[in-house]
Parts: C-alpha cells; structure tokens; sequence
C-alpha cells in the first residue's frame, strides 16, 4: 500500500469528517474532489477526469464508485475496502449506480451532502446525480466541508510541505540561472520542470507562469514561447510539489539594468508582502491579509497595476490547478489558524508603462512570527 502518511492518520481523518456530518445532520457525503479522496483515505489517481465517488458516511463507512483502470488504482494506493465497478458503455448512468450502491446505507428523505465544487462532478454529471438521487433524498452543497478541514495541516503534512519548499528554492536557483539573454522563456520552465521531479516532486497541480517582455504582464500559462532581451523583465511564478503538496514562488527576473519605476514597483512589494506578513497570524482573517496588501500598493499608487486577490492557500492539489481554498480577497471572513499553509503574492501589472513587478512567497502559519518556507533574498533578481 502506497500511504505517505499512517493509517491511523487517515483514520483520523474520517473521524473528524464524520464527527462534522453528525453535527450538520448530514447520513454521509458523495465526495467527488480528487484532493478530498485523498486526503481521508491515500487515494492518489488522475481518473477523476471520469465519474467516480466516494461515500462518506456518518457512521464512518466508505464506498468507492470507478472505472475498471482505477480500481486496482484504489486498491493499491488506499485504505478503501469497498471498491466498486461502473462499466464504460453507451447510454451508462454513472450516478444512477452510485445511487443504487449506497441503497443500503441510507434511508428515504435523508440529507445527503456534496462536493459539487469538483472537477469530476461538471455540470453535466451533477445534474446525472441530481436525477439519481431526486425522489427519495436531499442533496445539499457541501463542497468545502472537507477542505475546511484538510485546510489546517499535521505535523507529517508539514513536513511533505517544507520539502516542498526546499525543491522550490532549488528550483528557483537553477531557472534564475537560466534566466539570460537570448535564451528561451522554455529553457527556464525546462529546469524548473526537470529539477523538481529529479528532486523527487511531483509535477504541479498547474501550468507554470514563464513571460519576458510583454508576455510578463500575462500572469496565466500562455503557448508560444519567446526569448529573453538584453534589457528585458521576466515573471516566473510556479509551485513545487511533494506527495502532492504545493509551495508557490514567484518573482520577476530582470536582464541589463533596473530602471528607477521599476525599483519603486520592487520596493512596493517588498512592503506590501512584509505587511501581510505581519498579519499572518491567529487573531485576523484572510480579507484582512488582502486588505494589508491593498493599503501599501495603493499608497504607493499602483491601485491600477493590482489584483483583487492576492492569494490562497496551499497544500493538496490536483490539475487544473494548485489553488486552494479559501483566497485572499476583500472581505473574506474565514479565520487564519495555525498550521494553515499560505500563499500570498503581491502582483503589479502596468499596462500603461508596460512594466510587470511580482513577489509571492509561502508561509506557513503559527501562533506567532510565521513561518517562512523560503531561504531566497528579497533582492531584485538582475541579471547584470
């Protein structure tokens, strides 16, 4: 069995999830996010591009619906006994077998939660379970029930992260260096890919951000690589992952020199990113790290070159993308706790000087100074 963390942990686990259905009268959960599977139980695939789900129940009992390629899958890679089989083949009903699975375990009327937040559970699916399920139960949002436990990590997810963060600076150090005149934005991404799977990682939950010259101001993946300037900017922002746990960086690399904007929008950021640090601690919540951010760009006069977010947490993630919940955006009311893992990035793009400026780093947090899961310098990457 393929665990990276004890048993008992995952048992533990369930405990806690279930302890939350009982309080929220919910019979069990139809769990249907990848990160969620496996979180509770180990379960590590990338068929959840397919229809496939779990059964949480309020007593603790689980149940997997997959498909044939996943369930030696489960087996392997998971706690889960029950493993059950919906066969591929035109006009299949997916969700109608999900629904006649559970038949034992649940009785006519019952609360029944869900993650229809999901990659799996797409428009089209979720309306399958709605019909499946419609006569005889209640089918309620429940889709950040699990993640708002899994958001607050053990002691043995720490330590997955923190290695996390070690390939992270590697991987930063070998793309900086790569990072020249004349060179591809592909050859940066080609070391940061190739050092965090020699380092034993993972590939990323998203595609990496790699843009010089104007391509700097796109902060998503983008096709068609260019190639670096003599005097140029170039954004790079990109997590490495660990067990399938993420630490985000990012920066903007310049080649040739530093124009004074461009030192001001740094020195910008280092402030904004020093002020939710401060922040970053038991006692204020995430709006408030975006409302810390917002105070210091805006000062400085950038409140056209910010975003409305300014980032999110981290930990387990699936493609399409190492973004967790909760963000950091305005107002948001959810409490910073210890032992959360967060990603705060300070991103100016200035589409009236066509000039890009970014520092992002991951924290994690604690009763009191955070903790910092990078060792890079602050300094301006140059590239002299």
């Amino acid at each position: 069995m393929a665990l990276h963390v004890a048993p008992d942990e995952h048992r533990a686990r369930i405990a806690r999830a279930t302890a939350r259905l009982q309080e929220q009268g919910l019979a069990g959960l139809l769990v249907f996010r990848q990160e969620s599977m496996y979180w509770l139980t180990g379960y590590d695939t990338a068929g959840y591009s397919q229809f496939q789900g779990l059964w949480l129940g309020a007593d603790g009992g689980l149940m997997l619906l997959t498909r044939s390629s996943d369930v030696r899958q489960a087996k392997l890679t998971s706690i889960i006994e029950d493993v059950r089989l919906w066969v591929d083949a035109a006009g299949a009903n997916p969700a109608a077998t999900l629904r006649e699975a559970i038949e034992t375990r649940i009785r006519p009327g019952v609360r029944i939660g869900v993650e229809y937040a999901s990659v799996t559970l797409n428009a089209q699916r979720g309306k399958l379970l709605d019909a499946a399920f419609g006569a005889d139960a209640v089918l309620e949002d429940a889709s950040t029930l699990i993640a708002a436990l899994a958001v607050v990590k053990s002691p043995a997810e720490l330590a997955h992260v923190r290695q996390a963060g070690r390939i992270a600076d590697e991987a930063w150090r070998r793309a900086f260096a790569a990072c020249r005149p004349g060179a591809s934005e592909s050859d940066i991404l080609a070391e940061i890919y190739a050092t965090v799977i020699r380092a034993g990682g993972d590939p990323a939950a998203g595609r990496f951000v790699c843009g010089a010259g104007d391509n700097a101001l796109l902060c998503r993946y983008f096709t068609g690589k260019g190639r670096i300037g003599e005097t140029d900017q170039v954004n790079i922002e990109f997590a490495a992952a660990y067990r399938h746990y993420h630490v985000a960086l990012m920066r903007t690399a310049l080649t040739g020199s530093a124009t004074p904007a461009q030192r001001r929008m740094h020195d910008a950021n280092i402030e904004a990113l020093e002020a939710c640090r401060r922040k970053l601690r038991p006692g204020y919540t995430y709006g408030d790290l975006f409302d810390a951010h917002a105070a210091v760009l805006d000062r400085h006069g950038y409140r056209h070159a910010r975003l409305n977010a300014c980032g999110y947490s981290l930990g387990i993630s699936y493609p399409p993308t190492w973004m967790e919940w909760p963000m950091i955006y305005a107002g948001n009311p959810v409490p910073l706790e210890p032992n959360m893992v967060v990603f705060m990035h300070m991103i100016l793009l200035d589409s009236e000087t066509n000039l890009a400026m970014c520092l992002g780093e991951t924290f994690i947090v604690t009763e009191g100074e955070p903790e910092r899961l990078s060792a890079l310098s602050h300094d301006l990457p140059l590239v002299a």
